[in-house]
Order: structure tokens, then C-alpha cells, then sequence
């Protein structure tokens, strides 16, 4: 059985975010608010989680995760990024965007594309999933909780908790995110590719 932390939205009690970092460090499969809509997410190194991620998603090995960062200082150790795209995402971020990057060998090779070498980053202006980041110290690997045969990911913490009470760890309530995912923007072949509009504006890349 998941359990379920009820987080204030503008003001994350640090005690409840603290308790939820200490699941996430020893192992937990968290479903998490964010700033586009719920993810399930994991710790760095975390195969067995990740593995529950695919099994929930039914996600081939072509699937790009995404390590969702708390600033560019940590998005930094795990992709390779020049000056010009550095100067792209700062502008974008944090928001509402994913980007896909070459990977540094501080990526495990299993969230890689497994031709490309590459994996998704992004920075969310959510202040709950940046008071869990900062708390964790580290980014979380996430992927957003979209359900085979759904056209929508599910927006409700009571919802996911009773649907998903036996296949996830933890649930963290902080209200209705939307069901928009991230505009993607792929950077890895030089110039910007949008690969998916979303809650992002994608004219700053056209």
C-alpha cells in the first residue's frame, strides 16, 4: 500500500518533503506533482523502480526518461551542453519544457537512447517538486504518469493513490497540476527539433 503525503502547495511542510526524500533515498517509486502534470519518479541507479516504470507505462527501451533537475548546476553533470543551447535553455527554464542532450557517462546506460546516447533534462517552476529537489540533492529520474490506453496522464493525488495504491511507493498530493505535458525540444543533432508540443511555447524554437 502507497503512502500518501498531503503537501501544501505554495508552502511544502519541510517535515512531509523531508519524509518523502527518505522514501525516495531508500528505494520508493514516488508519484509526484510538477509543473506540466504527475510523474513517477526514482532515484538515480534505482533498476528496480525504473523497471516498474516501464511496467507501468508499457515503455519500450527507446524511451526517453527524464532526469528532472533543481538547477542548471545539476543539469550539467549529466548532459553535454555548448554555449549557444546553455543560452536556449536559460531562457526557457525552468518551465515547462523537456530537453534532449547528448548524455555524460554520470547518466546509467539503461536511461540512455540506446543509439542516440542521449536523455531528456529538464528544470520544473513547480515549488513543491523544487522543495523535494533540493531536499534530495540529486535529480529525480522521472517519466510522466500517463497510463496505457489513456488519452490524459492522471491529475488527482487521490486518484493515482487509489489506482496505483499496489504498483507505487508513494503518492505526494499538492492538488490539481493539469494534464499537459512538457513541450520536448530535442537538441542532440545541433539545431532545435520539436518532438512534442506541450505546456511549453515552441515559438522561441521555430
Amino acid at each position: 500500500m502507497a503512502k500518501y503525503f498531503d503537501v501544501h502547495p505554495d508552502h511544502p511542510q519541510r517535515r512531509i518533503i523531508g519524509n518523502v526524500a527518505d522514501s525516495i533515498r531508500s528505494g520508493a517509486l514516488v508519484a509526484y506533482p510538477t509543473d506540466s502534470c504527475y510523474a513517477l519518479g526514482c532515484r538515480l541507479g534505482n533498476r528496480d523502480a525504473l523497471g516498474r516504470i516501464r511496467t507501468i507505462r508499457d515503455l519500450d527501451d527507446r524511451h526517453h526518461f527524464t532526469l528532472v533537475c533543481e538547477n542548471f548546476a545539476q543539469l550539467g553533470q549529466f548532459v553535454h551542453i555548448d554555449n549557444d543551447v546553455f543560452r536556449a535553455l536559460k531562457a526557457a527554464t525552468p518551465g515547462g519544457y523537456t530537453f534532449i542532450l547528448p548524455a555524460t557517462k554520470e547518466v546509467p546506460r539503461q536511461l540512455q537512447h540506446p543509439k542516440k546516447k542521449t536523455v531528456g533534462v529538464r528544470i520544473p517552476d513547480h515549488t513543491v517538486t523544487q522543495a523535494l529537489l533540493a531536499e534530495l540533492g540529486e535529480p529525480l529520474v522521472s517519466s510522466t504518469l500517463l497510463l496505457p490506453g489513456e488519452d490524459e496522464p492522471l491529475t488527482q493525488g487521490w486518484e493515482i493513490k487509489d489506482r496505483l495504491d499496489h504498483v507505487v511507493d508513494a503518492v505526494v498530493d499538492s492538488g490539481d497540476c493539469g494534464t499537459t505535458p512538457t513541450t520536448v525540444i530535442d537538441f542532440s543533432g545541433g539545431g532545435p527539433e520539436i518532438v512534442r508540443r506541450g505546456a511549453g511555447d515552441t515559438s522561441r524554437f521555430e
